[in-house]
Order: structure tokens, then sequence, then C-alpha cells
């Protein structure tokens, strides 16, 4: 139940499947666990193609009403924020419209399938004057909020290397079925603009803009059958299905040089037997270095050159603490969250960005910035050659 003195926030969302049930699992737990957010969501509308999937989805999530159109979603003056999380072919098209309609936009990453339509999708927000944000959530793990604060406040010195890797294996089997994530018209990449692009969000955030980079890819499995059903990461196929072309990556890997002179090595791999989600960064800095791993997403390892030399090395750090951002609200010390905390933690930033009339971050600049990264990468793999990301 919403505080009726509370500001109210309507919110309709396009996309009911993985990253449906986590942004509807975050919008339901704001308002329990962050009673006093200025602003809450309110879950209006959630809509699909599949009127069985979605009408399922919106009784099981607990959305209020339900439509097929995502058309009919932005008609209705009542809803104030749009989230997408459709795959990445349709992002631009409802953001643009919902801009036109004045709506706030939350979508997920990659912003569009191109730079081009990233920078499109900017400026008519900008033009609208809405909020808008885009979704990379590892930003708001404690531990890396944590990562953040001990480098704004200087205790890693100067920053000399960013090292991250984001490593799965969910398509290792070669007769994994060709789901959407493996078509580029539909994704936009492979490899480097699902994972790679929260590599790439995390390294801006932590460390800075980069100036240039090289790269280079691969996609081992060029054919798979297609697929008789599919919802986030899982498929079903048959053996004589027909098969299609995968055009999209497997794994990239790129090196970067940062404007403030740290260097960055950058990987990420659908091809990493074993590795189910190990998205991980390490930052060396003349006074220390730190590490994260998602796959342990409360702790953070934290080394600094000061310490007394019988006591040096790598400590681990649980950010479960009331010091650390965001865990006042949740259990006592030690007491660990999970992924979908992440989710309820950038629902929070968009609740508050509205209610203090600021962008929340990160936002579509941040998704350009990103993109622009993506871009230059794939460019340099093209080429065979350094790219600045300033020529895109």
């Amino acid at each position: 139940m919403v505080e009726m003195n509370k500001k109210q926030v309507n919110v309709g969302m396009v996309g009911y499947k993985f990253m449906g049930k986590a942004h509807s699992n975050a919008y339901s737990r704001v308002n329990m666990f962050f009673p006093n957010a200025p602003a809450a969501p309110v879950m209006k509308l959630i809509c699909g193609r599949d009127r069985e999937g979605v009408e399922q989805a919106a009784k099981q999530f607990g959305w209020e009403g339900f439509v097929t159109d995502w058309r009919e979603l932005l008609s209705g003056d009542d809803i104030d924020l749009v989230d997408i999380n459709a795959p990445s072919n349709a992002h631009k098209e409802i953001a643009m419209a919902a801009a036109r309609a004045g709506k706030h936009i939350f979508c997920e990453k990659p912003l569009a399938l191109n730079l081009a339509d990233s920078r499109e999708m900017l400026e008519a927000a900008e033009e609208a004057g809405i909020k808008h944000m885009v979704g990379f959530n590892y930003r708001f793990a404690p531990a890396v909020q944590l990562a953040k604060k001990i480098i704004s406040e200087g205790r890693l010195g100067t920053l000399y290397h960013f090292r991250a890797w984001f490593l799965q294996d969910w398509i290792l089997d070669p007769e994994f079925p060709l789901v959407w994530r493996l078509q580029k018209d539909v994704a936009g990449s492979g490899s480097h603009g699902d994972l790679g692009a929260h590599l790439i969000d995390l390294a801006h955030y932590l460390v800075g803009d980069m100036s240039e980079v090289v790269g280079m890819s691969e996609t081992f499995i060029k054919d798979r059958p297609m697929p008789t059903s599919m919802t986030g990461l899982s498929a079903k196929g048959s053996a004589d299905a027909p098969r299609g072309k995968v055009d999209v990556d497997d794994a990239t890997l790129f090196l970067a040089r940062f404007a403030n002179g740290a260097l960055g090595s950058f990987e990420a791999s659908r091809f990493a037997a074993g590795h189910r989600c190990t998205n991980s960064f390490e930052i060396n800095g003349s006074k220390g270095s730190i590490k994260f791993d998602f796959e342990r997403l409360n702790e953070l390892e934290v080394y600094f050159t000061d310490d007394a030399a019988d006591v040096q090395g790598f400590r681990r750090v649980l950010a479960t603490d009331p010091a650390h951002a965001y865990m006042d609200a949740w259990w006592p010390p030690g007491h660990t969250i999970g992924y979908e905390h992440t989710f309820v933690h950038e629902m929070l930033e968009m609740m508050q960005a509205i209610h203090e009339d600021r962008q929340p971050e990160p936002n579509f600049t941040d998704g350009v910035k990103c993109q622009q990264v993506l871009e230059a990468v794939e460019l340099s793999v093209s080429e065979r050659r350094w790219v600045k990301v300033n020529e895109l």
C-alpha cells in the first residue's frame, strides 16, 4: 500500500520475461524496504505481445492490468513512467514515442541497436524534458558503491589499471537454439553488447572516459537450430529443426586507454565453461587495489599499500553494514543480499530523481557513451587498428 501523502509514479512496463520479472519485483519492493523514499512506484500496466503470457505475468507479478500493444500503454494519461525491457530492437521506437508523450523512461541496456539510434533517443528525451534512465544495475551493488567511494576519496591514489571480465557458458552447446540474443537485427551484438556493455559502464563509473580502444572478436558456432520456445537465457528446440546463422559475436576482447592515463583490458564471452555469471573487475592504483566478483556480490577485496608490512595483503570486506550504501534498509550486518536487490536500488534512484527534479544516474547520456565505446571496438575489430572513441 502506497502512502497517500507520497508522490505516486504510475508505471507502464513493456516486457514481462527475464528483466520484466526483475523490474516487477523491484517496483514492488521499493515501498516496503525504503518507506522514506519521496516517491513510490505504482504498477499500473504491463505489456507483451502474447496475450496469455502477459496476462499470467500481470497476475503473478502484481500489475493492475495488461495490454498487448505498447501504443495503448502510452495513450493513457495515467502513466508517468515507461519501463522498456523488451528486446533491444524495440527500444528506440518505444522510447521515442514515450518521449513525445511526455513520459519518463527507464530503458534496459544496451540503449539501442547502434550509436546513431542511441543519440536520437537521448536528443528526444532532452527535448521532451523528461527523466531518463538506463539499466546498468551492477552499479547499485553496495560493494560496487563502496568501490566508487574508495576511489572518489582518493584512497587508491593514481589509477593505473582497470581489468574486467564478464564470462558465461550458457550457449556452449552447439545445439543450443538460435535465441534472439544471437541475432544481430534483434540484439545489435552478442556478448559484446550484452555483457561487455556492463563492464564498459562500470569502467566509466569507476575510472572515467576512454580515449581509444583496440579489439578482437570471434563467433565460434556459426549456425544453430531455430528455437520452438525461449525465455530469459533458456530455450527449447528440436533435433530436426532448421538452422539459422549466428551473426553476433560469441566473445569480444579489447584493450583501452583512459583519458586520465589508466590502462584497461576487457573480456566478454559466453564460451567460458564453468563460468555461470562471472562479472568481475580489478582496479590498481598507486596506493592500493580493489577486486569485485558478482558471484560474491556482497564482498569487495581491498588492499592498501600503507598497511603495516606484517599484515599487507587483500582483505575481504563484507559490504552489509549500515555504513554501506542501501544496507540500512535491508537486514542486520552479515545478512547478505542478491542480484534482485540491485534492481530495487535502481528503481529507488529513479523515484528519487523524479521527486528531486534531476536526471537519475546512469541515464541516456551514459547509455550513449557506452554505445560509443561498443562501436569503437567493433570498428577496431573490422579495421584491425586502434580507434579513438571520439571518431564516432
